[in-house]
């Protein structure tokens, strides 16, 4: 074995610098595709001489180790999707359209039955014929409440940017929402986070990590992930991959449009001490950067970069870490090791991590 190992090393140098063939491909919906690349064959094959020949760094812990890595996942997982049995009753249906589009406070549904916009009957918060039936009109007539609220201080972190709110990721937006006024409502919200990661000279992953500044409304001074946005109104989730990258971190377009889409993860949790609904779906993106790049600070919302080791990254989904990130950027971030293999079924919790990642509404 010990002398075949080389000559296969070897072979597989040679294949993968001269051949390459049509690889099929089954996509989600099952359809299969053929695609003949170059060097597609060649990127396979040196990834998997990579794999030989430089050891994942999860081999060097010890099984009591992986299975408190997972532990501290799920941990992480159950955080952002925490709405206590108090918030959940008091929770009331958004129905527009007879579409169900959110879900508010009771509270906030009280307040709003004394617009001439909302009406709270039965249960329900609805919009009223004074608000329009048209997107243009229904936007406008809601975005004077909101201003309202903002006035009143029910609404905090005014963003002066619009979300689109509909029933689904690909249904025709029924109104526009300002960002900061999307939780009080419990709408869902869209966004891309960016796995933004090298490979150091041993073939380990490394992750960029931002701090965001510390004068952010919301999570201030956390870590963040090198480039991660909302999917605002009137572009694609890619458009918006390129926006972020050159705004956030300075990354040129040409390498941001070569960032990877890959999953999609959901989640929903109460914040703002129980006052907002925080129900999102994140595609989540990887994108791997040459060795020599540095993002640079460029619209002020993050303080600082680092490249981090995944085992650093990892310790810091302990419930004891005292500098944690963001919570909802750890469910990509597990999405992420989770298809780089760098934590294996043999730990307990695996298949609830895979499960969980998608608890909120993924369409």
């Amino acid at each position: 074995m010990f002398l075949l190992f080389p000559r296969l090393l070897v072979f597989l140098m040679l294949f993968s610098s001269s051949v390459s063939f049509p690889l099929i491909s089954r996509c989600a919906y099952g359809r299969r595709s053929t695609a003949t690349t170059a060097g597609t064959v060649s990127i396979v094959l040196n990834r998997l001489l990579m794999s030989l020949t430089h050891p994942s760094e999860l081999s060097a812990l010890t099984q009591k180790e992986k299975d408190k890595i997972v532990a501290d996942m799920l941990y992480r997982v159950r955080q952002c999707n925490l709405v206590p049995v108090e918030v959940r009753d008091k929770l009331v249906n958004f129905v527009v359209d007879g579409k169900i589009l959110g879900k508010p406070r009771l509270e906030l549904a009280k307040r709003l039955d004394s617009t001439p916009y909302f009406s709270f009957k039965s249960g329900i918060l609805s919009l009223t014929e004074n608000a329009g039936s048209s997107r243009l009109e229904r936007t406008e007539k809601i975005h004077e409440v909101m201003l309202q609220l903002k006035k009143e201080g029910i609404i905090t972190g005014w963003r002066d940017e619009l979300l689109s709110v509909a029933s689904g990721f690909y249904e025709e937006p029924i109104f526009l929402i300002e960002r900061a006024a999307a939780p009080l409502f419990g709408t869902q919200a869209y966004g891309v986070h960016i796995n933004g990661y090298v490979r150091d000279e041993a073939g380990r992953l490394k992750l960029w990590v931002a701090r965001r500044s510390k004068i952010k409304s919301k999570y201030p001074g956390m870590l963040d992930h090198i480039v991660a946005g909302g999917q605002p109104f009137g572009i694609s989730p890619m458009q918006n991959v390129v926006k972020e990258c050159g705004e956030e971190a300075g990354i040129p377009s040409d390498l941001a449009k070569s960032a990877i889409p890959v999953s999609a993860i959901s989640y929903e949790y109460s914040a703002k001490n129980g006052t907002a609904m925080e129900r999102a779906c994140l595609f989540c993106y990887d994108l791997e950067l040459p060795r020599d790049f540095l993002p640079k600070v460029v619209d002020g919302e993050v303080d600082e970069f680092f490249l981090w080791s995944l085992d650093k990254v990892a310790a810091t989904m302990s419930p004891d870490c005292t500098d944690p990130y963001k919570p909802n950027c750890y469910l990509v971030i597990i999405d992420f090791m989770l298809r780089q293999g760098y934590i294996s079924p043999e730990s307990p919790g695996y298949l609830d991590l895979l499960r969980e990642l998608r608890s909120g509404q993924c369409a």
